[in-house]
This record gives structure tokens, sequence and C-alpha cells, in this order.
């Protein structure tokens, strides 16, 4: 199955050996008849993980994480037949190493070999992510016609890293933070959202919060040929080719848009008033944390909404909490203007917002940080290897 002796399938043929053999991928009721014998051999995706993550460790870039992740098989009461071994956690990590069996060690009776491959392809390909500000015509324009371009009032690109860790942010101390798993969830977290997604505010009621997750490269494109292979993965003919998104390494895994009425409504009422739309939870302090669920209800974007301060009323200006030293007036310039130009952003976040009122004579400008996107890691490797169409570009 995987070539003759001394001769390692490539990449490619590899991922065309997993797609064979993941007919159980993204079933909720799952009956083992469905499934073909190679499907429920963990031997298979044992040598497989082997092979793609260990193996081809020395044809990857450099700049690779180096971390495995191992799923622990679900016994009858949750995760884990042995508490004992690597804790109560569904998952381990190992750093690579030449040799799986000597990675894992003793823990390898309680691994989930299949899924453990899925969440490291997962883990191992590029993603972007990209936070725009839309008007709701161009929207609709784009939605009946997919020919016409959507154009972006303004947009931000992101790198993001795929986890099965969740990461909490503390809205009243954004310095603090808290870990813990999510899998079978997918974290796509935002360390420095506050300052990443500052400029991205709402100030029209014609506005849109627009939120792409595209997956951009790695593990789930590999190319056909590899540099120990170059003509194997040839002979398993066009009909095997992972697909045409290995040209241009982009496929799009969420998107989603929400209204400023909408979010208005939750950050005003401080309570659900999306239904299943929009369901979402108030922290303390100014800043509202809102959970956005996808399309369909597939996956949740977190997002920390606050309301713009009209600054304008401040004839003196903010107050510099820096104290300036007799030998720190450039310094002091430094903190003076910085502190200008963020006031003057206000100013103008206000100024145009003035230009239209909501239902209740206010229109408030809305800063939204995305903090977060989840997804379901079934519904991530379904769609890295088997979703197809053009991705979509803002």
């Amino acid at each position: 199955m995987f070539g003759d002796a001394g001769e390692s399938p490539s990449r490619h043929e590899l991922l065309s050996m997993v797609k064979k053999h993941s007919n159980l991928i993204g079933k909720t009721v799952v009956d083992e008849q469905d499934a073909s014998d190679v499907e429920m051999d963990q031997k298979f995706w044992h040598d497989v993980l082997n092979l793609y993550f260990i193996g081809g460790r020395e044809l990857k870039d450099q700049q690779d994480d180096d971390l495995l992740f191992f799923v622990k098989k679900v016994s009858l009461h949750g995760y884990g037949f042995n508490d004992n071994l690597e804790g109560d956690s569904p998952y381990f990590v190992r750093r690579w190493a030449p040799k799986l069996d000597d990675l894992v060690g003793e823990s390898s009776v309680i691994v989930d070999w299949r899924r453990s491959l899925y969440l490291n392809l997962i883990a191992h390909t590029s993603y972007s992510v990209t936070v725009a500000i839309c008007s709701q015509q161009s929207l609709q324009n784009h939605q009946s016609s997919q020919g016409t371009p959507l154009s972006p009032i303004y947009k931000i690109v992101k790198t993001v890293y795929a986890s099965p860790t969740r990461v909490n942010f503390h809205l009243d101390s954004r310095k603090e933070v808290e870990t813990k798993p999510a899998y079978p969830d997918i974290c796509f977290a935002v360390d420095d959202f506050d300052s990443t997604f500052d400029a991205v505010v709402l100030t029209d009621t014609d506005h849109c919060y627009c939120v792409l997750l595209n997956a951009v490269g790695g593990a789930a494109f590999p190319s056909e040929k590899s540099s120990h292979d170059s003509s194997s993965s040839e002979s398993l003919g066009p009909k095997h080719n992972v697909d045409a998104r290995q040209a241009n390494k982009k496929l799009t895994l969420f998107s989603g848009f929400v209204s400023y009425q909408m979010v208005r409504e939750a950050y005003d009422a401080g309570k659900s008033g999306f239904g299943s739309l929009l369901p979402f939870g108030n922290s303390p302090g100014k800043t509202d944390r809102i959970y956005m669920k996808g399309p369909g209800g597939r996956g949740e974007v977190e997002v920390a909404v606050s309301g713009v301060v009209d600054q304008s009323l401040d004839e003196s200006g903010p107050h510099s909490p820096v104290h300036i030293s007799e030998g720190g007036s450039k310094i002091g310039a430094m903190v003076r203007k910085a502190a200008s130009v963020a006031q003057v952003a206000a100013k103008n976040a206000y100024a145009a917002a003035s230009s239209t009122q909501n239902q209740d004579g206010r229109m408030v400008p809305l800063k939204c940080c995305l903090m977060s996107i989840s997804l379901p890691w079934e519904h991530i490797a379904y769609d890295l290897l088997f979703k197809g169409g053009a991705p979509v570009n803002l």
C-alpha cells in the first residue's frame, strides 16, 4: 500500500489515500459497516501519520511548527482509557523526533491514529483571516451575481494558527488569558486582537461586519511532485489529484457577515437579541464579548465590541499617564502626538456617524475586534480534503 521497499509515497499520494478512506468524516452517526476495512485500520493511519509528519520532516519548510498532536481514544466515559497516561485532556502533544514509536512511547495504546492524522493535517496547514467592513448594497450585489466583485470599505488580513486549545481573553484585563482544551473544536485565536483591529469601526447603519477564514498553504496543499520522488505521484492519474487548489493554495473555510443593526442591538441589550444567529454573553466593563454563529450554525466567531467615545467634548485633550522627566521632552512630544492622532481618529469616527441616525436617534460607532474563530475539526478536515469551488475574495 505504501510502495515498494525503500520507496516512500509522496505527500500528494498519501493525501490521495487519506481522501479515498475518509468516508466517515462529517457523519453525525457512524455505522462501521459504511467504512472500509482500511478506514477502521489504526495501523494504516499510524503509518500515514508517520510518513506524512515524521518521515517527511526533512522535506518540510524549516519554519513549520514541530509540535505533533495525538488524540486519545474515546472510552465509554469520555476521553482516555487510562487517565494515568497523559492526564485527562482529549489529546497530548509531543515535539518532533525521528521515530514516531519512540516519540509516543507507552502512550501509543491510547492514541486514536485516525483522528490524530486529521488533527495534525489541520494544525500544520497555514491560515489567514480577513476582517472587513462592507456596505449592505455591495453584499447584495455580490450575492445576486457571483461575478460582481465585492469591494470592502476597509479590510485587514491577519495570519492565524489552528489549535485544539481555546484561549479565553479577560476583557477587563487583557494581559490575562486562560487556556483550556477546545477539541473537538479547533480555535483560531488572535492574541493581539485589540491592536490589530483597532481601526475596524462600524460608522454607518449601512455597514456590515464581515469575517473570512481561508486555508492558504501548508500540509493540506502538498505538491504533486516531491524532491525524493519526482514521478511516483503521476502514476495516480488526474482523477486522484488533490485538485486545482494546489495552484492557488487558497480555500475558504468560513465566511459570514452581520449588519451594524444586529451588532448594535446586542451591544445595547446585553442579552441575546439574535435568536440562533448571534447568541452572545456580556463581560464586565465597557467592552462586550459577542459570540456570532456562522451561516447554518456552523462555527462560532468571538468578537469584542465597544462603542467609540466622542472625545470632542474634552477640550483639554486626553491626559497622558506617562510621567515625563526633564530629559524626556522628545518622548513627551511623541506621546502628545500619538494622543492627538487617537483623538482625531475618534472625532472622525463620530463625524462620519453623525450623518446617519438609528431608530433611537443615536448612531454609535462600534469598534469590532475579532478575538477567535472556532470550528469543529470534522468540518475543517472535510473542507481541506474535498471542498471545491473558488475561494471567497475580499
